[in-house]
């Protein structure tokens, strides 16, 4: 072998990696499908059926069936807003009414078309009214458990409380009191208002099917969001009247709300169970910081930062008993 080819063959050598026996090559950084996957059962928070929303919708035009499962928000968020739809729904309220508005990458809306026109289907009696203070809560720095807070432009702070997203604004710079508020994500679910000082009574409520909206955060009630079913309402012809409203003359186009049930009211045989992974674990943890942080093998440059919104808390179905 001539001096050319010795110098190739240890110019080569030395380029290649050398792994000690044993060694094994670097695993690529999973990604935060791939941890949530990972999470033990006791990572997993299971959603009480009384804060679970059971919308049944008329079949597709194929006749395959629809349905949206919504998980209303504990306290201290927006309460009195939760009491009046639960309200609704128990009533029966909401039984017959449809979708009467879907606006591209904004909301889609149901309600009475009917607005409040006369003959329009009447409200049970003892609905509250709320103040639009109520939009904020105060809560003190013993309660923020999440591990992690977010700088946002829209509140100053963000983190995942009890498994909401959440805007904070510190009350005073020395104290741990803050103002905290749900944000407007894709899929939470809000309670339409008239102008204000109207804040609405939950008789005509949207989701977000677009972008997020954080101009609306404490500008209007959020009270929930879809864990299950949002296709049958983001996928929807969309309306061509004002701010996506259906018009008359689209009237076909409404999808009707056959029924709506407090998960708690349904036979026990046919309440659906749901969890989330629960923001104050370990493995949550590393789910948010993949979220914003991305190394899996698909990624060339890590972020190094995420909108609230961006860190979607992982639920699930589970079966029952």
């Amino acid at each position: 072998m001539n001096k050319s080819l010795i110098s190739l063959a240890a110019a080569l050598a030395l380029a290649s990696p050398a792994f000690a026996v044993g060694e094994e090559e670097e695993k690529p950084a999973p990604s935060p499908g791939e941890i949530v996957e990972k999470a033990a059962a006791s990572d997993w928070v299971p959603i009480a059926p009384e804060d679970l929303m059971v919308m049944t919708l008329a079949p597709d035009a194929e006749g395959n069936p629809r349905e949206v499962v919504i998980q209303l928000m504990p306290a201290p968020f927006s309460q009195g807003w939760i009491e009046n739809i639960k309200t609704l729904t128990r009533s029966g309220y909401y039984d017959g009414l449809s979708v009467i508005r879907v606006q591209d990458n904004y909301v889609t809306q149901w309600g009475d078309p009917s607005g409040d026109e006369e003959g329009a289907k009447p409200l049970p009696e003892g609905l509250k009214v709320m103040g639009e203070d109520e939009y904020v809560s105060a809560i003190t720095g013993d309660d923020l458990l999440a591990r992690t807070r977010y700088p946002d432009p829209y509140a100053g702070w963000t983190a995942l409380l009890g498994g909401w997203p959440t805007g904070l604004r510190m009350q005073t710079s020395h104290t741990l009191e803050y103002q905290a508020w749900p944000t407007h994500c894709y899929g939470m679910v809000g309670v339409a208002r008239g102008m204000s000082p109207n804040t609405g009574d939950g008789s005509s409520l949207y989701t977000v099917i677009g972008h997020a909206p954080r101009q609306l955060d404490r500008n209007i009630a959020l009270a929930g969001r879809v864990i299950e079913g949002m296709e049958h309402l983001s996928s929807l012809p969309r309306g061509k009247g004002t701010l996506g409203f259906y018009e008359d003359a689209e009237a076909d186009k409404r999808t009707s709300i056959l029924s709506v049930r407090i998960a708690s009211d349904m036979p026990s045989g046919e309440q659906p169970q749901f969890e989330y992974l629960s923001t104050e674990s370990e493995i949550f943890a590393d789910y948010a910081d993949a979220r914003a942080n991305r190394r899996d093998p698909f990624f060339i440059v890590p972020a190094g930062g995420v909108d609230i919104c961006n860190i979607p808390v992982p639920i699930r179905r589970v079966k029952g008993e």
